[in-house]
């Protein structure tokens, strides 16, 4: 049985910022419901390539791929357009804002009051919390309590939730669990098998090798700018990772 296409593929990327060379013909695919770990030092790379595949930045040569049709987005927001979701480690959300308002947050639903007057839709924001965190096994007492009020893994839930929504079919992920104790670090894990489960792609960068083992289906390491080497976590090791980042 043959792989199915990839939703994303990243050709022979190169970006240079100055003389410093950050990304050097960087590739790698990422098919529907995979988990690929981008694995690699500070400095290898791998913020710069998300930050390429999702508008923030530009490229300085090479080709990006969504559904086989190259791309080239100019913001982030035109990235989110097109089904690419990036939840950085600060999570991008408005502590003082609910659920609901953080899901459609700069896409906010209005209605007209009296016929005429446009004002917040906040029952469909709130309908939209709830199904989106009961897709995700998520309960919490009070959807319209301000994130503030939540847990860091609650938190990754809610930012998840978003992508979701919109129907992000590839999921970019940096450090997830970074900052995040042993019960939420395994809370984020689920949901991240979630999203594989939703036929969504994920990329997913950590220093964590445990976590990378535990949820990808192939890591991506790289090493100055360049792809050090593939493996698939049932054929490698935490030692052969290493030596590939180090280069050792």
């Amino acid at each position: 049985m043959s792989e199915p296409a990839p939703i994303l593929s990243v050709r022979s990327v190169s970006k240079s910022f100055g003389a410093v060379r950050a990304l050097d013909r960087a590739s790698f695919d990422v098919l529907p419901g995979e988990v690929v770990a981008l694995a690699g030092d500070n400095g290898a790379g791998k913020s710069t390539i998300i930050k390429a595949i999702s508008g923030v930045i530009s490229r300085d040569g090479g080709d990006i791929l969504l559904d086989g049709k190259s791309v080239a987005f100019a913001t982030p927001h035109e990235a989110r357009d097109s089904g690419i979701e990036t939840i950085y480690q600060d999570l991008s959300l408005a502590d003082n804002l609910s659920i609901g308002a953080n899901i459609f947050l700069g896409r906010e639903p209005m209605r007209r009051a009296f016929g005429f007057l446009p004002v917040l839709d906040r029952r469909k924001m709130a309908e939209a919390a709830r199904e989106t965190m009961a897709r995700l096994d998520f309960h919490v007492d009070r959807l319209d309590a301000p994130v503030a009020a939540f847990s860091g893994g609650q938190r990754q839930a809610v930012a998840i939730g978003r992508a979701i929504f919109w129907n992000a079919r590839i999921v970019i992920m940096d450090e997830p669990t970074a900052a995040l104790g042993v019960p939420e670090q395994r809370k984020v894990m689920s949901l991240i098998r979630s999203l594989k489960a939703e036929g969504k792609g994920v990329i997913f960068i950590s220093h964590n090798l445990r976590d990378i083992f535990d949820v990808a289906d192939r890591i991506v390491v790289f090493r100055r700018g360049e792809n050090a080497g593939e493996r698939r976590p049932a054929e490698t090791t935490s030692d052969e990772i290493v030596r590939l980042m180090v280069g050792k």
